[in-house]
């Protein structure tokens, strides 16, 4: 029999990684890499109580729009959550910082109208359990707004990513892995996909291993 797997909250450092992150991949090198750009059209249209998982360092605070209400931001790692306040103090509507993982969200359930996934399901422990967790927070006919890097479509870039996820690249980069599925994953919680675009971060320059990405919108069906 199946047994549900608690995972602890607070469980996720990665000190050196959050170091590295906070100091060269900040607001300029979002913004000159096109991610800013990207992160604009993600967040456009959203509206009312926001939950954010994987907050980062906030690079998402400034792009919400007015018509957000509230973001409660959810963040595991220390030191990239203290960065983080910083952020939420220049945002334009109340940013609320918690600590936990995406698949234990500590929040009630339908309790939000937007979800957002930005850049975190290559990291999170357990995608389908983390995907349950945004379905269960968000009312019915909520949006869940993704943007996220994944298994590259051809086959040499996919070997490059599969043997990467097996060795190093999680080592170094925080847990995160490149060759995951999150389009398929997000079909497979059972959200309603609204409209999808692939692309490739950056648009111009090399090509590398988190170069494939989605970005996208999905609803949790009406129950």
């Amino acid at each position: 029999m199946w047994q549900r797997r608690r995972v602890p909250h607070g469980t996720v450092h990665h000190p050196v990684f959050a170091r590295f992150y906070a100091s060269c991949c900040g607001p300029a090198v979002d913004a000159r890499a096109g991610v800013a750009a990207l992160r604009k059209e993600l967040l456009a249209g959203a509206t009312g109580r926001v939950i954010e998982v994987g907050a980062g360092t906030g690079l998402n605070f400034a792009h919400y729009p007015g018509t957000v209400s509230e973001v409660v931001a959810i963040e595991p790692e220390p030191t990239l959550r203290e960065v983080a306040r910083s952020a939420a103090a220049r945002a334009e509507m109340p940013v609320d910082l918690v600590p936990g993982v995406a698949e234990a969200l500590p929040v009630k359930s339908e309790a939000f109208d937007t979800a957002v996934a930005s850049l975190v399901l290559c990291s999170v422990r357990e995608v389908p359990r983390a995907l349950a967790e945004l379905r269960r927070v968000l009312r019915p006919g909520g949006e869940l707004r993704f943007f996220e890097h994944g298994r590259a479509a051809g086959r040499g870039l996919a070997a490059v990513q599969w043997s990467l996820d097996r060795t190093i690249w999680p080592l170094l980069m925080g847990g995160c892995h490149t060759g995951r599925d999150p389009l398929g994953e997000v079909r497979a919680a059972g959200f309603e996909v609204v409209r999808v675009r692939r692309l490739t971060v950056p648009e111009h320059g090399p090509t590398l291993p988190t170069s494939p990405a989605v970005l996208g919108l999905a609803r949790r069906p009406a129950d």
